[in-house]
């Protein structure tokens, strides 16, 4: 009995706990509610379907603002702004499901139903989308499927990239497969955040490629971008500026467009646009957020510009209004490709307005009516209309009226891009199903080779299908097959053409196909293009103008590397490229030209023989020769007259033959210089005025001791000593030249120092001290030969030699210091000029000076040559005579006789 109590209490104790358990299990349940019912539109046929395929599209441009009140519960908002194109893809998916559930080939045994929701180009309403159709139901339970229904295959959407991102992380959590029909932002692509996300539109990465090899192409270097302010836009602009900027061209500005409305911000991009000089803007937005950016530019009349599309608007008829030609009139623009698909307009005119709210939207809106006759009333009578004879209120659709008669971009299937797009989206996903479906048993890719069941599978089962699939496309006969989620890059090429009757038409002028070789993807016909300025030819978008060749570019600090400034290249320096960034320098022989760009031999610079200059000084040098024998010939003819006999005629023929050789020598300055020529003309020179010059000092010293002390020293015995001094001073010169020409001989070399453009062809003396001595030597004889001429030009004869040779030997210093600063001012063939007229000059001096008087009085004065003339004049001083010729003539008759009886001994 007490074991029986004790457990009637144990029974009674584990009741009570498993009613508390159900208790709280009950209370438990109640505390779960629903926090937010969504507010979608939506298209829905799943009854009697064996797949539900679900697909999302911004039908709507934009959620309706709310008043933000929190004093009640939050309702999800609606949507306005309705879309007509975008409504073109909608219904271009329910065309594809349709032809799909019709053959027999495809899905023969499943019939296919959707479920389509409106993400109102929303990222919150394209969540919302995608949370109510994972659960299955219009109330959204997060992480559970509560629809009983037929299993959902795949998404087609959700729109904009944007939209994609945040729709493709919550599917990719349940790995549910995701095909896009225009999310291209190149950011999906990372298969580690987006392991489900596919697309049947080209990823941006080769619109980037493609828009950057086109503004290289054009050779545009200054360029503007704007950019959605989403991810398609920030992905996009930002690979276009990489590679762009990579190859040197430059961003003149960079502006963003808001997702949500804001005229300041859009007066900012347009002020910027105005005020920049780039040309060219390239444009990463979709239609959407781009329109009110157009009607801005257009109430501020900015012309002049060519505007690069991305495929999101280029074929937009959102943007291509009535009268945007002065704007966009020439735009660029990458379209996907685009095709024909038989029987799509039939089914986009033959619409049923009754049958869905979006239909009926699409109708009221399109045109401009409503169907619900109690608003129409109502409408009536708030502006007192009254009824028409039917009874029928203004305003009202009767929902007969004709699609086709509109010109509407709903209708408008000519250029089927983004619509063929969804088309092959919804064929993916149907030829993915068709190979679950025939799946054979034990040959399946699933564990244990098994396959799935069309009627109950997995969305990651389908997944593996839809990585692999492989099919044409309907018409078409596109293949599509996936790498990595994505297609190949093809894209068309169009151009924004103004036609006749003032309406834009899209003109393809090339195409550009990603999966080529680098060099052969693009492919642009330039002639077919009308640009902007209704020109065939590129509009040109540059900071700064090409720097020509003869220039280089000069960076302007602070600015971007494609501002430059032009500088000329310097003096032997050039530039033979556009735009080089550095001058080259020519190197050798070789100068720059007059344009600096092309480096040419330098000018081969030397005092030629045929030149007027050189010819000039030949035949003065030839004059100075004939005369200085001239002169020879007329004292060989009076040889035995007093004067001649009066100043050694030895000494007087040694003068002569060395002034010969200085006027001849000159001429070996002249031509190209030569190994023998720059030894002859030096040392010939040296040795031609050391001959001249100790002749001079000879006879000077003659006229010395001839003078007053020296009367009594034997005439003869002067002129001995006159000449061993001559010799003597000739020898030493020989001695110095010879070991000159020994040791360091004078050579030609080509002087590139003295003029830049010039190459100088002219002599190396070999030695500079060898040169100075020997010289040296010259100057020295010089000194003397005018100090001994100097001291004797007092002598108390009718003629005295020493006068003329004091002013030879003045002209002869004046000439040769004027030659030192003369010289070193002049340069190239110049110099050899200057030092020839010193020498043709000085030997002019010398000879004009002590020769001319002579041939005067021999030549023109005979009368004068006579002896008695050759004696002192008498000067008496106090009586006394001191040094009479008297006494000169009894001391020489002395000394001959003398001289005449030593040699008898």
């Amino acid at each position: 009995l007490a074991v029986r109590q004790e457990m009637d209490i144990i029974s009674f104790a584990l009741g009570f706990c498993a009613l508390f358990c159900l208790h709280g299990s009950v209370s438990a349940e109640s505390t779960c509610k629903l926090k937010a019912k969504f507010n979608l539109n939506s298209y829905k046929d799943v009854e009697k379907k064996k797949v539900v395929i679900g697909g999302m599209f911004p039908v709507h441009k934009r959620i309706a603002s709310n008043d933000g009140n929190t004093s009640r519960v939050p309702v999800s908002s609606g949507c306005e702004g309705f879309n007509f194109r975008t409504f073109r893809w909608t219904q271009t998916m329910l065309f594809a499901i349709n032809e799909i559930n019709k053959r027999n080939d495809l899905l023969p045994k499943t019939d296919l139903g959707y479920v389509i929701y409106d993400s109102c180009f929303t990222i919150s309403k394209a969540v919302e989308g995608t949370l109510t159709y994972l659960t299955g139901q219009d109330e959204a339970v997060p992480n559970y499927r509560c629809g009983n229904g037929p299993p959902l295959a795949a998404l087609v959407g959700a729109g904009g990239s944007d939209l994609s991102i945040a729709t493709a992380r919550i599917l990719g959590l349940y790995h549910f497969p995701q095909v896009s029909y225009c999310s291209t932002c190149s950011a999906l692509n990372n298969k580690f955040q987006f392991p489900t996300f596919l697309r049947t539109i080209p990823n941006d990465q080769h619109q980037s490629t493609a828009m950057a090899q086109m503004v290289l192409h054009f050779g545009w270097t200054w360029v503007g971008i704007i950019a959605a302010e989403d991810d398609y836009g920030k992905y996009g602009i930002k690979d276009f500026k990489d590679q762009v900027e990579e190859a040197g061209v430059c961003i003149s500005f960079s502006e963003t467009l808001p997702k949500v409305s804001s005229p300041a911000a859009i007066q900012r991009v347009v002020q910027t646009i105005v005020e920049s000089t780039a040309k060219i803007i390239v444009v990463f937005s979709s239609d959407v957020d781009l329109s009110p950016l157009i009607s801005e530019l257009l109430h501020h009349n900015v012309t002049n510009r060519t505007w690069i599309a991305s495929e999101a608007w280029i074929t937009s008829a959102l943007i291509n209004q009535p009268g945007v030609s002065p704007v966009l009139a020439g735009t660029l623009g990458f379209g996907v490709k685009r095709a024909e698909i038989p029987g799509l307009q039939r089914h986009l005119l033959d619409l049923d307005p009754f049958a869905d709210p979006l239909t009926e939207e699409f109708w009221e809106t399109l045109f401009n009516c409503t169907l619900d006759y109690g608003k129409a009333l109502r409408m009536a009578r708030e502006v007192n209309r009254t009824l028409s004879r039917a009874g029928v209120p203004d305003g009202l659709c009767t929902g007969t009226e004709s699609v086709a008669q509109l010109s509407n971009t709903y209708s408008d299937v000519s250029q089927l891009r983004i619509t063929y797009s969804v088309y092959k989206a919804v064929y993916a996903v149907a030829h993915a199903l068709h190979h679950l479906e025939h799946c054979e048993p034990g040959n399946g890719p699933f564990v244990g080779k098994s396959c799935a069941d069309i009627t109950n599978f997995e969305p990651w089962q389908l997944m593996y299908y839809m990585k692999n699939v492989h099919f044409k496309v309907p018409n078409t006969e596109e293949e599509i097959y996936f790498v990595d989620g994505d297609i190949e890059g093809y894209y068309d090429i169009i151009n924004w053409q103004l036609g006749g009757d003032g309406e834009i038409s899209y003109v393809t002028v090339g195409h550009y196909n990603g999966s080529a070789a680098p060099e052969d993807r693009l492919h642009i016909r330039n002639g077919s293009i009308v640009w902007n300025n209704e020109e065939s030819t590129p509009p040109r978008s540059v900071c700064s103008e090409n720097c020509q060749p003869g220039t280089r570019k000069g960076i302007r600090q602070g600015e971007p590397v494609c501002c430059f400034d032009c500088i000329p290249c310097a003096d032997g320096e050039i530039s033979n490229t556009t735009n080089a960034r550095e001058c080259i320098l020519c190197s050798g022989d070789f100068w720059s030209n007059d344009a600096h760009d092309t480096c040419v031999p330098k000018i081969i610079e030397f005092l030629a023989f045929g030149e007027p200059l050189g010819v000039t000084l030949i035949v003065i040098a030839a004059l100075g020769a004939l005369l200085t024998i001239a002169v020879g010939v007329v004292l060989i003819l009076h040889i035995d007259t007093p004067l001649v006999k009066a100043n050694d005629p030895l000494l007087s023929f040694s003068l002569l033959f060395s002034l010969v050789v200085t006027f001849l020598c000159s001429i070996v300055f002249l031509g190209e210089p030569q190994h023998w020529s720059c030894m002859t003309s030096q040392v010939a020179l040296a040795l031609g005025f050391a001959l001249c010059l100790s002749s001079i000092m000879g006879g000077s010293t003659l006229s010395l001791f001839a003078s007053g002390k020296a009367a009594v020293l034997m005439l003869r015995a002067q002129a001995l000593k006159a000449a061993r001094l001559k010799a003597k001073a000739a020898a030493k010169a020989v001695i110095a030249c010879t070991v000159w020409l020994i040791i360091l001989p004078p050579h030609p070399v080509k002087n590139t120092s003295a003029q830049n453009i010039k190459i100088i062809l002219e002599c190396d003396e070999g030695s500079i001290v060898f040169i100075c001595c020997v010289f040296a030597y010259d100057i020295v004889l010089a000194l003397l030969a005018f100090v001994f001429a100097f001291i004797a030009r007092k002598l108390e004869d009718h003629f005295s030699e020493a006068k003329c040779v004091t002013f030879g030997m003045l002209v002869f210093f004046i000439v040769w210091i004027s030659f030192v600063p003369a010289y070193l001012s002049t340069r190239g063939k110049f110099m050899v000029a200057v030092q020839i007229f010193a020498i043709l000059a000085s030997s002019f001096g010398l000879l004009f000076c002590i020769f001319l008087p002579k041939c005067y009085i021999l030549l023109v004065k005979p009368e004068r040559n006579k002896e008695e003339m050759m004696k002192p004049r008498p000067k008496p001083r106090d009586g006394t005579t001191t040094g009479t010729s008297a006494s000169l003539a009894t001391a020489a008759t002395e000394i001959n006789a003398s001289t005449a009886v030593d040699d008898k001994d």
